[in-house]
């Protein structure tokens, strides 16, 4: 099948669905669901899961019931999400990857989610990130297209998920690999040192979080 958002020589559906496959199985409401908490964290604000629900028209024993089997959901003390798969608050999570969207500071867990988001808030991105090395990367991310990239030779680590311990533990088993880096010679010599991970150009990686995307969320994807 080949997508619009297909780029290269890079197998954009293979990466994809690999990282789908790490997610769990969302229905139609499930989708919509995680669509909405996604949309109403940008806010920049904890949400309550009542907020959730009346957004969803639904009851908040139903949307209790779906965040307490998913992984990825991250509280307060008063049970306000203030993190979901891979968007944050900034002042709950000290992240390298910044994103501002709306006016909103956000953090995002890793440089790749900063990539996926925009499209699935259906807002663009303001983007800073910091390397391991503390080179910097700055992009503009349009719902359908990176518009800026500073420097323009920016690279993406990568790490294909392994399901079970991304369940147990997504921030330290993935999150933590994948990086804007400032060029490619940057971005190699740091994977040599990280098994497993592998080099993406922006392009390439915001062609796999777009296949992710609509392989996800399908027709979900800009519903109000």
């Amino acid at each position: 099948m080949t997508h619009p958002y297909r780029s290269g020589d890079v197998d954009v559906d293979a990466i994809a669905l690999g990282i789908v496959e790490t997610f769990p199985s969302l229905d139609r409401f499930e989708k919509r669901l995680s669509l909405e908490l996604y949309r109403l964290l940008s806010g920049g604000q904890p949400v309550t899961r009542a907020a959730v629900a009346d957004r969803l028209e639904s009851s908040v024993e139903k949307v209790d019931r779906i965040l307490d089997g998913w992984p990825g959901v991250f509280s307060d003390s008063d049970r306000r999400i203030v993190g979901y798969w891979g968007l944050a608050l900034a002042a709950a999570y000290r992240s390298p990857h910044q994103l501002t969207v709306g006016g909103q500071r956000l953090s995002a867990w890793c440089a790749w989610d900063t990539l996926f988001l925009p499209e699935l808030l259906g807002k663009p991105a303001e983007v800073e990130s910091r390397s391991p090395d503390g080179g910097a990367v700055r992009l503009i991310v349009m719902p359908t297209e990176v518009e800026h990239v500073e420097p323009t030779g920016a690279q993406v680590s990568f790490l294909m998920p392994d399901a079970a311990k991304v369940n147990q533990d997504i921030v330290g088993t993935f999150c933590h690999f994948v990086h804007f880096f400032p060029s490619r010679p940057t971005g190699e010599a740091w994977a040599a040192q990280h098994p497993g991970t592998f080099i993406l150009s922006v392009a390439e990686a915001h062609a796999v979080a777009r296949c992710k995307n609509h392989t996800q969320y399908g027709e979900v994807i800009g519903s109000g």
